[in-house]
């Protein structure tokens, strides 16, 4: 029982791994020429999620529509998973550079 949760958790986890387009645009940032754009990326995305969170969840509050709280919970994951991309390449970022200013000098 526990193989098979182990299982079906993996094989999800690689569904929206690959097919959820936050999650391609964070794996984009990690590499080596994503990680200048964390930043840039993160000061667009994180208000503009924010902001559909304000949105989605002043239309959950209306009778009938309950079901956009899970929008409201994805649009802050999301926020939550840029912000949090922006704080941790941060360092990433100042140490390649620090790393190619003693090269080049």
């Amino acid at each position: 029982m526990l193989a098979m949760l182990w299982n079906l958790s993996a094989a999800i986890r690689g569904y929206l791994r690959f097919y959820m387009p936050t999650n391609r645009a964070l794996d984009w940032m990690r590499t080596a020429r994503g990680v200048g754009w964390a930043v840039p990326i993160a000061l667009l995305a994180v208000p503009a999620y924010l902001a559909a969170v304000a949105i989605a969840s002043e239309l959950a509050e209306r009778p009938g529509l309950a079901w956009l709280n899970m929008l409201v919970l994805l649009f802050f994951w999301n926020a939550a998973k840029f912000a949090w991309m922006a704080v941790l390449s941060l360092p990433v970022w100042l140490s390649r550079f620090v790393a190619f200013v003693r090269t080049s000098s």
